[in-house]
């Protein structure tokens, strides 16, 4: 497929709108590419991503080899992810910790709107894709009453992490941030990002080692888990598409109490750099809510949050009519 700099541009832009998505544990990068047009020629280009890419190289030159594995889409949409990602760490870092409830408002709300989008795709409502959907729903709630198992800063939690957390960018309806969220690692990776832009910005080299040593981990995690799941996913969701849709339906229907804007903190931890942070809370009702519980204002963010994704679908809709 010949492309220009016009649609280039577009990929880039789409990248970023799935950067964005995958910074927010609510809607998935996976849920912009398939919303956008792009989702099937992403999961077939990363699956083209092996050694034979260097076997090729050899035999026929490097230009050769990056148009097989259809590299200038490949590296301009994961660019246009990057910069994103970079760029609204900080934001989201101040939301949480100055609005946070009307942060989590919005962010329900999208995976609210997320969980009809993607149950609208299933074609055929039978017994099976019933029960997958209250099996799911019912592990995913569980899964959010949980403590997290390991310390978000230990070095192998942060690998195993970013293993799990790639699953998002293959799949439409999980997002990365939100299976961070749910693994209690969420704010260490946006302060992992954080501190990479600040200690490369001001000098701070402790800081930026120590931001980019938790990156790679991320990261390395992350790419190890690509390869690991491309293949199994992509499969079924060619092969067991109605299936595939019902389970990430009931996994985002039971997930929505972890994204319940009024919490009570049950238990907290100290982190890395001495602060005391939460570990574990449960959703309670916003009248039972310490402090000022923003109702009206919470509305209004769940409702913009649900807006969105039906924006999203709309425009979506209209490029394939066109």
């Amino acid at each position: 497929m010949q492309r220009g700099f016009l649609d280039y541009l577009i990929i880039a832009l789409k990248g970023i709108a799935m950067g964005a998505a995958d910074v927010v544990p609510g809607v998935s990068g996976g849920t912009i590419a398939f919303i956008s047009g792009i989702y099937e020629e992403l999961i077939e280009s990363i699956d083209k991503v092996n050694i034979g890419f260097f076997k090729l190289w050899k035999q026929g030159g490097f230009k050769v080899a990056w148009k097989s594995i259809n590299g200038t889409f490949l590296l301009v949409l994961f660019c246009g992810i990057a910069i994103s990602i970079l760029s609204l760490a900080k934001l989201i870092k101040w939301l949480l910790n100055n609005e946070p409830v009307l942060l989590w408002s919005f962010f329900f709300g999208l995976v609210l709107a997320s969980i009809l989008y993607i149950a609208k795709q299933i074609k055929s409502w039978t017994v099976v894709i019933i029960v997958a959907i209250i099996i799911t729903s019912a592990l995913s709630y569980f899964i959010t009453l949980a403590e997290p198992f390991a310390s978000p800063d230990s070095y192998s939690y942060l690998l195993f992490c970013g293993f799990i957390a790639i699953i998002a960018m293959i799949l439409p309806g999980v997002s990365g941030a939100f299976i961070l969220l749910i693994l209690g690692a969420y704010q260490t990776a946006i302060d992992t990002v954080n501190n990479l832009v600040e200690g490369l910005t001001t000098g701070n080299l402790e800081l930026f080692k120590d931001a980019f040593l938790k990156f790679c981990l991320l990261a390395i995690g992350a790419v190890i888990g690509l390869k690991v799941f491309s293949k199994a996913l992509n499969w079924m969701f060619k092969h067991k598409k109605n299936l595939t849709l019902a389970i990430l339906t009931g996994f985002m229907i039971g997930s929505l109490n972890k994204i319940w804007p009024w919490k009570q903190v049950l238990k907290t931890r100290i982190n890395s750099k001495g602060e005391e942070v939460t570990l574990l809370d449960k959703s309670i009702s916003p009248y039972a809510f310490e402090g000022n519980n923003q109702l009206l204002l919470a509305l209004v963010f769940v409702v913009i949050g649900f807006a969105t994704i039906l924006i999203l679908e709309s425009l979506g809709k209209a490029k394939k009519r066109v």
